[in-house]
């Protein structure tokens, strides 16, 4: 009985999507090819995109690309008491 509510329930609710949402976060482009990435892509697999496809630097590709920290990089470390 509760796989049919939930059924009905997700049918009448037009199913959830990503797609405008990932459309949205695809901010970072190539200057070279004009291929898009997502916000979250990081310097690595732009710098190997850069690398492979154009046997360019990352910065030359990628022009005033700053990688944004991640919240594990920007905690403080862990001080050990005597």
């Amino acid at each position: 009985m509760a796989r049919a509510a939930n059924a009905k329930k997700a049918a009448g609710a037009g199913g959830v999507s990503q797609l405008k949402s990932n459309e949205k976060a695809m901010s970072i482009q190539c200057v070279t090819c004009k291929q898009v990435f997502m916000t979250t892509t990081k310097a690595a697999a732009l710098t190997e995109h850069a690398d492979s496809k154009h046997k360019k630097a990352l910065l030359e590709c990628f022009p005033g690309f700053v990688e944004v920290p991640s919240k594990k990089d920007l905690k403080e470390p862990k001080v050990q008491k005597p």
